[in-house]
């Protein structure tokens, strides 16, 4: 007659494999269920993102620039265009938030994989310059200035390769955004005061000279201050 197997019979081998088993089990199961919570998590924020201005839409913008329709690199016009709408610092971090709801990465994190250092310093500039608040306290102008000379420089110093460039549409960006002459002109002293240069001498030698024109126009069209 076959003696019952108990589970003072079994080998410590036995045992162990058992033990191995179950904890697989249970890992598995743990591992799946997570999946399924973060799936559930991403659907119902996807959803938030077909309302204009939400920081949903922010963030699958965001991530539509970093994926570039599956071309190679980043689409750092649309990735800036859509930094540049969001209107405060407290919706940013919003945006961070409902990034990682939807993708699960961290997207400061994956920002500074998609992009070149100059680049990446200008992102963080544009929001560095936003209000605490939506609708609260602006800027003030010391920020403001310190951030488009930031931005200014990170334009200048763009490298395609290994080969030195300039990023035109960062230049054409902080053009469009300044109000008024005067703030060019203090923006200019800011410049000098971080990189010891003249802003004017940089900007004629990064731009062909019809280059350079056209970007003073912008300027001189605005009204003084």
């Amino acid at each position: 007659m076959k003696k019952n197997t108990t589970k003072d019979d079994l080998t410590l081998k036995e045992k162990l494999l058992y033990s191995l088993i179950g904890i697989g089990i249970v890992g598995g199961g743990i591992f799946f269920g997570k999946k399924l919570v973060l799936k559930g998590v991403a659907n119902r924020e996807e959803k938030k993102s077909f309302e204009d201005g939400t920081p949903a839409t922010f963030a699958k913008q965001i991530k539509m620039a970093f994926d570039n329709d599956g071309w190679w690199g980043t689409d750092t016009e649309k990735l800036r265009s859509t930094l540049r709408e969001i209107p405060s610092k407290q919706v940013f971090l919003k945006v961070q938030e409902s990034y990682k709801k939807l993708y699960n990465s961290n997207m400061i994190t994956d920002m500074s994989d998609e992009l070149q250092t100059t680049e990446y310093n200008e992102m963080l500039q544009i929001i560095a310059q936003k209000p605490d608040k939506t609708g609260g306290k602006p800027s003030s102008p010391t920020l403001v200035y310190d951030g488009w000379a930031k931005r200014l420089k990170a334009a200048f110093d763009k490298e395609y390769g290994f080969i030195p460039g300039t990023d035109e549409e960062a230049i054409k960006a902080v053009f469009n955004e300044m109000p008024t002459q005067k703030a060019f002109i203090m923006t200019g002293v800011f410049y000098k005061k971080l990189y010891a240069t003249d802003m004017m001498t940089d900007l004629k030698s990064e731009l062909e000279m019809w280059e350079y024109n056209d970007y003073l126009k912008i300027i001189l069209s605005k009204p003084k201050g």
